[in-house]
């Protein structure tokens, strides 16, 4: 794996931290969940052959500090962070760009506000449950998980919004404390898990709540279709994050693009992810 090159960004209320590999066009990585920019090292040596490609941690992740800890967040803030890497790394050029999850919200955002700093969005199950026609039964979801996480903690929130993602019909998986990283990890990915759990309340407690609550402009997503690519893991179908990505294709009449795997597919399979991600960034 390519050792990417550090740097720091300085922003309102926060000190993001991002990686460049390669050389080229600009290719931005907008991560979900608690992965940050390590959520990306199974593809981004593999695009860096064409692209410049920045992944960085999100403003609040444990590399990425913000000035008040208990600051609340939101999609705007988070996407104009985005656009300030933009004018830092690619200030003469539109880029590509391409999120997951709680990232791809944040590309949608980015793509309406900044069409001339986009020149292609790549949103991997951004979920955006509000556009939904039962978008009441999941904004219900998300006051449960915030009632769960005040009143009993952190993982019994986490069973709730694990069971309220799952396909119906379907058991949730158990969400299980994972077990402090063992001696014999590799001291790379023993740090990774370590982050990825430490960050969990930050992101169940302030992401989840505000980003699953947003609702993007679709007239002014509709306009710009042209430029987005609306994907979702071939193995997700009928769970929650696969439906908004699926319905907004459809409403647009837009190609709707699988990729292998299902929510975490990035992670689960990142030679096929990546490479498929490089021919849809390329079309």
């Amino acid at each position: 794996m390519t050792t990417p090159t550090i740097g720091h960004l300085r922003v309102p209320g926060a000190n993001l931290r991002y990686e460049v590999r390669g050389s080229g066009p600009l290719l931005l990585l907008i991560p979900g969940g608690t992965g940050g920019a390590a959520s990306f090292d199974g593809v981004a040596d593999g695009l860096a052959g064409e692209y410049t490609v920045v992944s960085y941690d999100p403003r609040g992740l444990s590399r990425s500090p913000l000035d008040d800890p208990e600051a609340r967040q939101s999609v705007e803030q988070h996407a104009d962070d985005a656009f300030r890497l933009l004018e830092l790394l690619s200030p003469g050029a539109p880029a590509r760009v391409a999120g997951c999850s709680s990232g791809a919200i944040v590309a949608l955002h980015l793509l309406v506000t900044h069409p001339e700093r986009v020149e292609r969005v790549v949103a991997h199950e951004p979920p955006v449950v509000g556009v939904l026609p039962d978008a009441a039964e999941h904004r219900a979801l998300l006051a449960r998980v915030d009632d769960t996480f005040r009143r009993e903690g952190l993982m019994p929130a986490a069973a709730v919004f694990a069971a309220g993602l799952a396909r119906p019909g379907t058991a949730a998986p158990k969400a299980e404390k994972p077990r402090t990283p063992a001696a014999e990890l590799p001291p790379q990915a023993a740090a990774r898990a370590e982050r990825t759990m430490a960050d969990m309340p930050y992101f169940l407690g302030r992401i989840v709540p505000s980003f699953m609550a947003y609702t993007p402009d679709l007239p002014r997503l509709r306009a710009l279709s042209d430029r987005l690519v609306l994907a979702a893991g071939q193995d997700s179908r009928g769970e929650l994050p696969y439906r908004p990505a699926a319905f907004l294709a459809e409403r647009f009449g837009t190609e709707f693009v699988h990729f292998p795997g299902g929510h975490t597919g990035l992670t689960t399979h990142p030679a096929e992810f990546g490479e498929l991600l490089r021919k849809v960034l390329a079309a």
